[in-house]
């Protein structure tokens, strides 16, 4: 038998049963990373970069590295991408007001995340919907860090990820199915069709739904109790329908056009009778012209609206209201309906000499919309009302010119964006029982013009290395949630701030990528300082500023914040209140690394540092600490095999060093490292079934996030075990 062809017995189920697949096969070599990334073209620079070009650490995640995971969700995937800090907790067990993602440790809600170059940040809260697109939707993603506020505008503080779904392909359908751990399965099906030489479609389709586990943690030194009377696994699912087009109007004018419904559903930190449900329609269209002199004019324009109904869950802690102590009840609801709509414009120019390309784009874009908040006694009656509602317009002007230096192997870019930023909240009162005595507040327009430039040089030291640096300046504006939506309870009040005011970051990178035929090797050190964050921060009785403001937002006479007199609405003394007045610093190191060992085998890791830390604050967290919810090491590495061509077996290791829930560093979480396992096969030309296994060994351990007490622990995901099978036909 040479060792060119032998007959290999592949047993891809050996963790979920006897599946062996035999097979008459030629080894061939494991994916060419040289011809997959170096000749890439990355979309999310707007020009069309290509990849050894662009003066940021950027990452490209190909349909490839997205089949080999183990895990089963993309936002789980981009938690092993050194720069992204999420935690080991499926976005389908959070609430939807914390699936997010902070990269750098800047923080939630800075960085944009895009599904074929629309956005995918929720307009209210700022977090990301990855309900929005299943993995069997996704060709590959772009991921470039840093500010590019010079880009993409508002959210990009950290950089911008941008997930790139598959086109129409030969009138083909395709259909997939997974199950697997938890009551956990997906279906989902699309069929392409090619209507003539100008026009494609796609329609698909998904569905979602897992019984979920309990996330709540009891392992020490989360509190023992910490799961309450009413509480259970975290269930939820979700749905996608989408038409996706692409046609072709003229000899060099093409576009597309998309529309789509998504459904969100599941419970509120896993009380079964409080739920969540969001509803998102979306259309988007554009167009791209090619001119004469190497020159294109491209052209878009998106809308998207959401109906967002939430109830918090509660359990009484002593008898009251005729209600026994440690029952179960909704203590609030929400509704929360908003929209965006927005449109771009952009024109870019290929030039021969020294500069060879300029582009200059004009964006606009409104996010209306309001909270109603019905805070709920334990009895059901109404306690008090919260409503608001606002707008923000976005107006961006940018530019953009890329030169090449003819002397030496230097490429510069540099751009440079003028936003216009405005709010409006016409309408912001807080009320007594069922509506009573309401409590208006007048509230001025808010306005900031913004400069967001950048500067980049790439020195193409040889042919596979190069050096790169780039400094750059970019802002986030307060979303909807933090100026429009309060809420309180028996144990405290959250007010928003419609005063609040867009954030600006300062920051600079330096780096080196060093790519060969087998893998790619990349280094980046990164400096980054926001002024003027939005944070939440307790009011003081020991500040009369503090009292004053206290008394206006809960229409008091008396202190609210000591319990003395009329103290309005707020019948607790817990009140909290956004305000700009703080100062973050976070700086850092990320490695990436792959390599093709030989024909069989191939490795890959990545780490990354990240220290962040207040360097000012007006609220009771301290500077100087780490802040919570940033573990400072992260650490991944993986190998896979190829055993014949059409099979592979990937196992995974992820480490993260110890961490904080909180910035007063007083709630540590230990660190902790899990095993994935990922098994693919082919078992024709458009049939692929894989297997896969996350946290192999079950281990069962706190995975990091932020809180302010020992019950806000969760648990990170335990073993799940997932099949599943994708037949093309």
């Amino acid at each position: 038998m040479s060792f060119k062809q032998k007959k290999i017995s592949a047993c891809i189920g050996i963790l979920f049963g006897s599946l062996c697949i035999g097979a008459q096969a030629q080894i061939a070599p494991p994916p060419d990373y040289d011809q997959k990334l170096k000749s890439v073209t990355v979309s999310a620079t707007r020009s069309g970069t290509p990849l050894d070009e662009i003066p940021l650490n950027t990452t490209i995640l190909t349909k490839e590295a997205l089949e080999v995971s183990p895990d089963q969700t993309i936002d789980q995937i981009l938690k092993n991408v050194p720069g992204v800090i999420l935690n080991d907790t499926p976005y389908y067990q959070k609430d939807p007001t914390g699936q997010s993602i902070n990269v750098r440790g800047l923080g939630n809600a800075r960085t944009l995340v895009l599904i074929d170059g629309l956005p995918a940040n929720d307009a209210f809260y700022g977090t990301v919907q990855w309900n929005l697109v299943p993995m069997s939707a996704i060709d590959s993603v772009e991921f470039i860090r840093g500010g590019v506020s010079s880009l993409w505008g508002n959210y990009s503080m950290g950089g911008v990820i941008n997930i790139k779904t598959k086109t129409p392909v030969n009138s083909q359908q395709e259909a997939s199915a997974s199950i697997g751990s938890f009551g956990t399965y997906n279906v989902a099906a699309s069929k392409d069709i090619i209507a003539s030489d100008n026009l494609q479609l796609r329609l698909s389709a998904d569905y979602f739904n897992t019984d979920g586990y309990q996330n709540i943690s009891t392992i020490s030194p989360a509190a023992s109790n910490s799961i309450r009377n009413g509480q259970g696994p975290a269930s939820s699912h979700n749905s996608n329908f989408r038409l996706q087009g692409y046609f072709k109007a003229t000899q060099d004018t093409s576009g597309f056009f998309r529309a789509g419904y998504h459904t969100m559903s599941d419970l509120s930190s896993g009380y079964a009778f409080a739920t969540n449900l969001k509803q998102d329609t979306d259309i988007a269209a554009g167009t791209t012209t090619r001119l004469e002199d190497r020159a294109r004019l491209d052209a878009n324009l998106f809308y998207s609206n959401t109906n967002f109904n939430k109830q918090n869950g509660s359990t009484t802690n002593t008898r009251s209201n005729n209600i026994a102590a440690n029952t179960p009840y909704i203590s609030a609801n929400y509704k929360d309906p908003y929209n965006t709509v927005g449109a771009s414009a952009q024109y870019t120019k290929e030039l021969t000499g020294v500069i060879n390309q300029y582009l200059i784009g004009v964006d606009a874009r409104n996010i209306a919309g309001s909270n109603l908040t019905n805070n709920l006694n334990n009895n059901g009656t109404v306690s008090n009302i919260n409503y608001s509602e606002g707008q923000q317009t976005f107006l961006g002007l940018m530019g953009q010119v890329k030169a090449r230096a003819s002397s030496i192997p230097l490429e510069t870019t540099l751009a440079a964006r003028v936003d216009q930023w405005s709010s409006q909240t016409p309408t912001a009162y807080n009320t007594g029982p069922n509506g009573a005595n309401p409590t208006y507040q007048n509230i001025p327009n808010q306005s900031k013009t913004q400069l967001s430039p950048t500067l980049g040089f790439l020195y193409k030291a040889t042919s596979n290395w190069d050096l790169r640096t780039a400094a750059y300046q970019a802002f986030r504006a307060p979303g909807l949630n933090n100026t429009l939506r309060s809420f309180g309870s028996s144990s405290g009040f959250s007010f928003a701030n419609p005063n609040l005011t867009p954030e600006t970051m300062i920051g600079y990178e330096v780096g080196t990528d060093y790519r060969w035929k087998g893998g790619f090797a990349q280094v980046t050190a990164f400096n980054n300082y926001i002024q003027n964050a939005v944070a939440t921060y307790s009011l003081s009785a020991r500040s009369s500023t503090d009292v004053a403001l206290a008394k206006s937002l809960c229409g008091a006479t008396g202190n609210p914040l000591t319990g003395t007199g009329n103290r309005g609405i707020c019948n607790s003394t817990n009140i909290s209140y956004y305000t700009n007045n703080q100062n973050l610093l976070s700086q850092g190191l990320e490695f990436q690394f792959h390599h093709d060992i030989n024909s069989k085998w191939a490795t890959d890791a990545n780490y990354a540092f990240t220290s962040t830390k207040l360097t000012m604050s007006a609220t009771s967290d301290p500077t100087g600490k780490q802040v919570g919810g940033v573990p400072q090491n992260i650490l991944g590495g993986g190998i896979t095999y190829y055993p014949i061509p059409d099979a592979s077996f990937t196992a995974t290791v992820r480490y993260v060093g110890s961490s904080w829930l909180n910035t007063a560093n007083t709630l540590p979480v230990a660190s902790y490292a899990v095993v994935g396992l990922r098994a693919n096969y082919q078992a024709s030309k458009n049939t692929t079934i894989y297997a896969s296994a996350v946290n192999l060994f079950n281990r069962q351990y706190n995975t990091f996030g932020t809180g302010g007490s020992n019950t806000s622990y969760v648990v990170g995901s335990p073993q799940a075990i997932n099949v599943g099978a994708r037949i093309i036909f």
